[in-house]
């Protein structure tokens, strides 16, 4: 196996599901939950598209650097009308993997693009902090179970 290859399946260790949210019907309040079921259309009782856009997952540590960006003190999750927080392991990096989220499978798609809507719940420049932070839209290979503390690990290491 090249170097490369090796470098690019390496990781510290699992990530983490830190947050997980519903929206239940387009432009409603996003809700918090402790757990969710994953199905071929994403997560039950959101109003999420099925298809390339099942899921969306944001970066934990992305978080506070999108609150600089737009100037504000702290974000919460529901903020950013994701599904999903994870944390410890790099989103990006998991991009051409299958990746294990609690009993789920999953794949990543395409980059989840923010909304014109960051900019009025982030304030002025909302949209722009969130270029680039906004996260990974994801299909559902296996459907499953989700909830918080659950690990995010690419489906293809040796030790699942």
């Amino acid at each position: 196996m090249s170097v490369l290859r090796e470098l690019l399946r390496s990781h510290r260790g699992d990530g983490r599901v830190d947050w997980i949210g519903l929206r239940p019907e387009r432009l409603a309040p996003v809700q918090s939950v402790t757990r969710a079921e994953i199905t071929e259309k994403g997560l039950v009782g959101d109003h999420g598209r099925p298809g390339k856009r099942a899921l969306t997952l944001i970066q934990a540590e992305h978080l506070p650097a999108i609150a600089a960006l737009c100037g504000a003190g702290e974000l919460s999750p529901e903020m950013l009308r994701r599904n999903i927080v994870v944390s410890g392991i790099n989103l990006m990096a998991l991009r051409h993997n299958q990746i294990r989220i609690g009993s789920a499978l999953i794949e990543f798609t395409v980059p989840c693009a923010p909304c014109s809507r960051m900019e009025k719940a982030l304030g002025t420049g909302g949209y722009n902090a969130m270029r680039g932070h906004g996260g990974w839209c994801a299909t559902v290979i296996e459907p499953g179970h989700v909830a918080l503390g659950d690990p995010v690990r690419p489906e293809d290491r040796a030790d699942t």
